[in-house]
């Protein structure tokens, strides 16, 4: 992950080092691009993968991500597999050309199937978890999987920091004339708002269960899946 939070970075190489070696196939790669499905194996056992691609629309789930991810919701739904979610996410895409996509009825049918699902869900933060779009990508709510852990880069909040500065601090930063002393009280705000929303803030106020070493992601979500009643092969 950079050190830097605005920058991207790629998600595919991630999902390899977690999952069976050479045991991860995409699906519908070109459709829906801000999030990722698949399928793979994981201690042997056969999984379903959802994760956002930052590297697209900075992992925001739009109209047509809405759509992939509820149909992967019903088909690991509908064949019993255990599902492993990689969250990274700004939030659903909002704007007119989402509206004009109907994007709210889509993204309801996200909500609907993750709650339809009812099989063994293991949620992992990257880095983002802001909003509806982060509750979209672990069954609807951070209380649906069966574990839920962050990195320790991961951060929370209700809408993306920026913008929520932007529009809850809009009089104050208009208020200010000189441009570099609005930059500086406008990244100071942010900077605030950072700190609230810092992984280990969510884990002591219980919205996620830890904040987890992420050289210890596969071993603790094959842990996770086995507590969960999953007969996975724990040995490696």
């Amino acid at each position: 992950i950079p050190a830097d939070r605005r920058w991207a970075y790629p998600i595919r190489p991630i999902i390899e080092a977690i999952v069976d070696q050479d045991s991860f196939t995409e699906m519908s790669r070109v459709y829906g691009r801000s999030v990722i499905t698949g399928l793979a194996r994981l201690g042997g056992v056969a999984v379903g993968v959802i994760a956002n691609d930052c590297q697209q629309l900075g992992g925001a789930v739009d109209a047509e991500a809405a759509d992939k991810a509820a149909r992967w919701y019903r088909l690991c739904q509908r064949f019993n597999l255990p599902l492993v979610s990689l969250t990274d996410t700004p939030g659903f895409m909002v704007g007119p050309d989402s509206e004009a996509q109907a994007a709210v009825t889509r993204m309801a049918a996200l909500f609907e199937a993750g709650a339809s699902f009812s099989g063994p869900l293991v949620a992992v933060f990257l880095r983002k978890g802001y909003g509806l779009g982060a509750m979209a990508m672990t069954g609807g709510s951070f209380a649906a999987p069966c574990y839920a852990a962050s990195w320790p880069t991961g951060e929370f909040g209700g809408m993306g920091l920026e913008g929520a500065v932007r529009l809850g601090y809009r009089k104050e930063l208009e208020s200010i004339a000189d441009p570099a002393q609005r930059q500086a009280l406008f990244e100071q705000l942010v900077g605030q708002l950072y700190d609230i929303g810092k992984a280990t803030e969510a884990a002591s106020h219980l919205e996620i269960d830890a904040v987890i070493d992420p050289n210890d992601t596969r071993k603790l979500i094959m842990l996770a899946l086995g507590a969960a009643g999953v007969r996975i092969d724990l040995s490696d």
